[in-house]
């Protein structure tokens, strides 16, 4: 075990020194941020004036890309006015690009540019006051990438802390390293496809928020797989009789690929998602402090650590219907995030639509948010956990 967690350490240190390249220069303040914004969008709008739909959307996803998201105005907002108002910005550089879809006026497009100009400047007059932006303090820099780690790391920890648990539980200690080799792969992968990203495609932010959502939405139905299964041998009699009809305490191989698949979807995405972060935080650090970097990031990787044995140890001493009816929850509960998620990112993508439902509420740790796509599917997975449960519990109460 501890030679395996070293192996894991390592893969993360590589994950690391893959994000120190290429720093560039940040704005200054969050008007400066809206000032390329406008720009972005002023040339959008002489190239939907010229007839040039395609490039004219191409610098509205670019201001939204390179420069909202990017520079973090969106998750400064989020964080400091709230996530509906950073929905609704988001909203806003979706409907100028549907105008242009749709062929709408010079006017009704430039007019809806305005409104999307006007609050982000009225946000960044509230940012300048709540949060500026402003060179961090060495520490600072400590802490956030201390943070980035822990914050990407804990649900893959989750997934693979409940896995590891359920293969020992079930006699099946010696498959474990199947859960191993899936992280290792998915580490691995993710490293590439930063680096294939950031250094040989050229991907633009677009390209990145189309893999993510795809990989939250496959997520979202091997979990909800594994979630199932698990919760179907919940009962002591089911579980019996499926140990007993294992041939040497072996797996089915779609078993077996299912809990693969489930752990490399966890790691992979947030391996991507944390080499992208740390290059984001590099590149807005002096060389100087890179050090304090690299500290938060191996004081979160024996944090990930610690949290990673002290699940999956408490896990093993819980008895088996509450460990089953837990991890059944979590891996359910995960599924319907990344559902949200995952259509969130399509929608970001351009790849689906977004079409508002007002008044409904923003839940970024649930990921729920105001649109009929992401609500829709939600939905869908709660009717589905709903018919598990029943499927599962209610023909023996009623037996009994």
């Amino acid at each position: 075990m501890f030679i395996r967690n070293k192996i894991f350490i390592a893969a993360l240190f590589a994950l690391f020194f893959v994000t120190t390249f290429s720093p560039v220069a940040a704005a200054e303040s969050w008007n400066d941020v809206t000032s390329e914004i406008k720009e972005y969008v002023d040339n959008g709008l002489k190239e939907y004036n010229n007839g040039n739909v395609r490039a004219a959307k191409q610098n509205i996803t670019d201001a939204y890309f390179k420069v909202f998201e990017e520079e973090e105005m969106e998750q400064a907002i989020q964080a400091n006015i709230g996530g509906q108002t950073a929905f609704k910005v988001e909203y806003m550089f979706g409907e100028i690009k549907k105008l242009m879809d749709k062929g709408a006026s010079q006017q009704e497009v430039a007019e809806m540019a305005g409104l999307l100009i006007k609050d982000l400047n009225t946000y960044s007059a509230q940012l300048n006051e709540l949060a500026p932006r402003k060179e961090q303090s060495p520490f600072q820099k400590l802490l956030y990438s201390l943070l980035i780690i822990l914050r990407e790391g804990f649900e893959a920890i989750l997934i693979i802390s409940a896995i590891l648990a359920y293969l020992i539980k079930s006699g099946n200690k010696e498959k474990a390293k199947i859960v191993y080799n899936s992280a290792a792969v998915a580490i691995g992968a993710s490293i590439v496809t930063a680096f294939l990203f950031e250094y040989v495609l050229n991907i633009s932010g677009l390209g990145q928020e189309l893999l993510e959502g795809i990989t939250m939405l496959l997520a979202t139905a091997v979990l909800f797989f594994v979630s199932y299964w698990l919760i179907s041998k919940v009962e002591a009699k089911k579980w019996q009789k499926y140990i007993e009809g294992r041939v040497e305490n072996s797996l089915k191989a779609g078993n077996l690929w299912a809990l693969w698949f489930a752990v490399f979807l966890a790691v992979y995405r947030e391996g991507a998602e944390t080499v992208l972060f740390y290059q984001a935080l590099i590149a807005d650090t002096d060389p100087s402090a890179y050090g304090m970097i690299a500290l938060g990031f191996l004081i979160g990787c024996a944090g990930l650590v610690i949290m990673f044995l002290v699940i999956e140890r408490t896990s093993l001493k819980l008895p088996l219907k509450p460990f089953f009816l837990g991890t059944s929850a979590l891996l359910y509960y995960l599924a319907f995030v990344f559902a949200g998620q995952g259509v969130r990112e399509l929608q970001e993508s351009g790849v689906i639509g977004a079409t508002a439902l007002n008044g409904f509420p923003t839940i970024g740790w649930l990921g729920v948010y105001p649109t009929y796509q992401t609500v829709i599917l939600q939905a869908i997975i709660i009717a589905a956990g709903i018919f598990a449960v029943m499927y599962n519990f209610i023909p023996k109460r009623a037996k009994a």
